[in-house]
């Protein structure tokens, strides 16, 4: 469905706005429907994002530290997370051995074991974008990519987003 019907807006002020608001809609509906999935298994996005960080690992512990740096909500508290998690007994929790300061995080058995039937869950987003060739997916990807370049001399402001010397108001 095109975003004009999906938020009832008969147009847009450029194509610039069109394109921001597009991806803002789709970032909050691919969230959504995460989440929806994800309730069924009392698990947030964030708390699955948790999981999926240390199945990475393979087997190796991960710090609080090293899991915020992988985030894809860069504004979760993930030591607020891991002890969520802990509590329902999917990580474990372990004094680092070369600092005890340091707390060392590990995907437990029943972590995994959800993980794996989640992974299944996912398979239903898989079949949506099934609906773009390969070729669309890596030209979206190329495009958000760009989008996030760090040296991009993007600045977002509270009603004012610029992107080389051009404005877009009233976006956000």
């Amino acid at each position: 469905m095109k975003i004009e019907d999906e938020i009832q807006q008969k147009e847009f002020s450029s194509p610039m706005q069109k394109t921001i608001i597009n991806i803002i809609f789709t970032a909050n509906w691919l969230n959504l429907k995460f989440s929806q999935a994800l309730k069924h298994y009392d698990l947030s996005l964030p708390q699955y994002n948790v999981l999926r960080i240390l199945r990475g690992q393979k087997g190796c512990p991960a710090t609080v530290n090293s899991i915020t740096e992988r985030m894809l909500d860069k504004s979760s508290n993930a030591s607020r997370l891991v002890d969520k998690l802990k509590a329902k007994g999917l990580v474990d929790r372990r004094e680092c051995p070369n600092d005890r300061r340091a707390v060392d995080i590990l995907i437990t058995d029943k972590g995994l074991a959800l993980l794996k039937e989640l992974d299944k869950e996912i398979l239903h987003f898989d079949e949506r974008l099934q609906k773009l060739e390969d070729e669309e997916m890596k030209a979206v990807n190329e495009i958000l990519d760009k989008l996030r370049q760090k040296d991009s001399d993007a600045e977002i402001t509270d009603d004012v987003i610029k992107v080389s010397n051009k404005e877009v108001t009233g976006v956000v």
